[in-house]
């Protein structure tokens, strides 16, 4: 039997002139083989031995503000939205309920309607009358363009040419069509007027992927908070409302501003769901403000505009103010019925 010998012995132990036995003297492990040829004993020396590796504490740092901008969203992601929104709808409510009951001692608009005279009621069923017709050819241009697949293979591209052309067609229609003078009857103002709310049909025109019922569920909705706010405008006091007009300015260029991020930040991102959930919540309440001031306003101009003018009194352009807020306020709406908003539950 071979046996092999793991460590060298020491020089002066290879040249046999000590006497110290080896057993004393070895510094290594080395194998005995004694008498007894059946059996095998090894005996272990200890030699010096290498310190331990030192161990790496692996120190976890925090995440940076990137990483924590641009992590995935947390399920109270709309929390904040939601909460502002329903704040917004408890203070409504109880808005109504105060100058519903006729709680407020200051004139409302409706105590100063008992003495209108009949032009400032024809001015007002006009305006009211322009607006109902925007929202109807909306919806059917809408319709139309949604039927078509190649319109709506148009308005569905994405890129940055798609989307700016988008806003000039937009905003070119609407400021051709608030230039124009109005005329009674049909003229070049109507035109330009149904041109501009057919463009803006066949912009909310993928919209109608949601689907049918949702979309239904999304207008009777808005008709209860256009209804509700437009009962609290009429209610309160005659100028109550109109001293809003620089907050609701800084609001829309905050809520812009959030709807431009979106491009660059998708809600999959914490950021953007905080952007998404501003252009959301945000504008749902900001253009809920927008409506209060815009009837007090359009109500005002009917009352004090002269009755024999050089300019005749505008109903296209008074209308064209309440039609877009009543115009992003169903967008919104419908945007988180369909889930945009956190609410994943589409009945």
């Amino acid at each position: 039997m071979l046996f092999r010998l793991a460590v060298t012995l020491p020089s002066r132990l290879a040249s046999g002139s000590s006497g110290i036995s080896l057993k004393q003297t070895l510094l290594s492990a080395r194998l005995v083989k004694p008498q007894n040829q059946n059996a095998v004993v090894r005996n272990y020396v200890r030699g010096p031995r290498d310190p331990p590796p030192p161990i790496r504490s692996e120190i976890k740092e925090g995440q940076s503000l990137k990483e924590k901008l641009m992590a995935p969203p947390s399920e109270s992601a709309y929390s904040m939205g939601k909460g502002a929104a329903a704040g917004a709808a408890g203070i409504g409510l109880g808005a109504l309920c105060y100058y519903g009951l006729g709680l407020s001692h200051q004139a409302s608009i409706q105590d100063n309607a008992l003495l209108w005279p009949q032009y400032v009621r024809d001015r007002l069923h006009t305006t009211y009358g322009y607006f109902g017709a925007s929202c109807a050819l909306t919806a059917l241009s809408a319709a139309a363009v949604f039927r078509s697949p190649r319109l709506l293979e148009l308005t569905t591209r994405n890129g940055w040419l798609s989307t700016l052309a988008t806003f000039a067609l937009v905003i070119g229609t609407g400021a051709v069509t608030q230039s124009l003078p109005y005329k009674e009857g049909i003229g070049a103002k109507q035109l330009a007027w149904a041109i501009h709310c057919s463009v803006l049909g066949a912009v909310i025109a993928p919209m109608c992927f949601l689907g049918g019922p949702l979309l239904t569920r999304a207008a009777l909705y808005t008709g209860g908070v256009v209804g509700s706010l437009s009962a609290i405008a009429v209610c309160a006091p005659s100028d109550k409302f109109l001293y809003m007009g620089g907050p609701l300015a800084i609001g829309l260029g905050v809520v812009m501003a959030s709807s431009l991020a979106g491009i660059w930040l998708p809600p999959s991102t914490a950021l953007g769901a905080g952007l998404a959930s501003m252009s959301l919540y945000g504008g749902l309440i900001l253009f809920s403000g927008f409506l209060l001031y815009d009837t007090q306003r359009v109500v005002r101009i009917a009352e004090v505009y002269p009755q024999y003018s050089p300019v005749p009194f505008d109903p296209v352009n008074a209308s064209i103010s309440i039609y877009m807020d009543v115009l992003n306020i169903f967008i919104r709406i419908a945007m988180i019925l369909g889930g945009a908003g956190g609410n994943n539950r589409r009945k």
